[in-house]
């Protein structure tokens, strides 16, 4: 067994790395459509397979997302969130060909059995391998239009989604009670689909098993997890360059 500790943008890195070698993804960048819904953790997988194609330099994650969650008190350097119009879409690569400025409801009608959609998600179960996304718009934003595609014309729908964002409990239940009427906030969506973590990216790209021990820190390793791996020699081996290679990422830059 060894340890290692992974911070929030190096996981984040870490999973983008593991979809990009996805073999559901990869068939889908062939031969099919293939949506990545913005967000942070998105904003990573969507370098790592654009860099497959050969157009990563042409995207930026900085504004790759529609929410965002910040300290309380923290604002952008315009001292603003970024409004609409500074969106640049979520990513839609059809048989390869990246569809610039195109977002999941221009395409997601067309969508049929083979597509694949990436969505992040805002709440993991590990236990249970369930993941939950926080609803703010009152028709459901793209997560309703994900699962007309998902549920209805079984698109592969996989759920990017770091350690960090581990809730205690049935999300289902949580759900129950956060939606209910009379209460205020976000809504609370628990959605089916592949649950991929820090730990799936590590045994799709080292074969490698993964556990949490321990998690926290300061300095810049707020959030961070101690992961606990298993495996023979080669696969430790392979599994350390991978995180060496992961380890120096910065945060999150908008």
């Amino acid at each position: 067994m060894v340890q290692f500790v992974l911070t929030v943008a190096a996981a984040k890195r870490l999973i983008g790395k593991a979809l990009a070698a996805h073999p559901t993804i990869k068939a889908a960048l062939s031969s099919a459509t293939l949506v990545i819904i913005a967000g942070t953790t998105n904003g990573y997988a969507a370098e790592e397979i654009l860099r497959e194609l050969s157009c990563a330099e042409e995207f930026s994650k900085k504004r790759f997302f529609r929410g965002i969650v910040l300290p309380p008190g923290r604002t952008t350097e315009t001292g603003r969130l970024p409004d609409e119009s500074d969106f640049p879409g979520d990513v839609v690569i059809v048989k390869g060909g990246w569809q610039k400025g195109k977002t999941i409801f221009d395409v997601a009608e067309g969508l049929r059995e083979g597509d694949v959609i990436l969505k992040g998600a805002n709440a993991l179960d590990l236990a249970r391998k369930q993941a939950a996304v926080l609803i703010g718009h009152p028709r459901g934003g793209t997560t309703i239009s994900i699962l007309q595609a998902a549920v209805g014309r079984r698109v592969q729908l996989i759920l990017p989604v770091g350690l960090e964002k581990r809730v205690p409990g049935d999300l289902m239940e949580l759900a129950a009670r956060i939606n209910a009427p009379g209460e205020s906030g976000f809504r609370l969506l628990p959605i089916p689909g592949e649950v991929f973590t820090e730990i799936d990216a590590i045994r799709l790209l080292t074969g490698a098993e993964a556990e949490m021990l321990a998690a926290g820190g300061v300095g810049g390793a707020e959030g961070s997890v101690w992961l606990a791996l298993r495996g023979s020699e080669e696969q430790l081996a392979m599994a350390a360059e991978l995180i060496k290679e992961v380890s120096g990422e910065k945060g999150f830059e908008m």
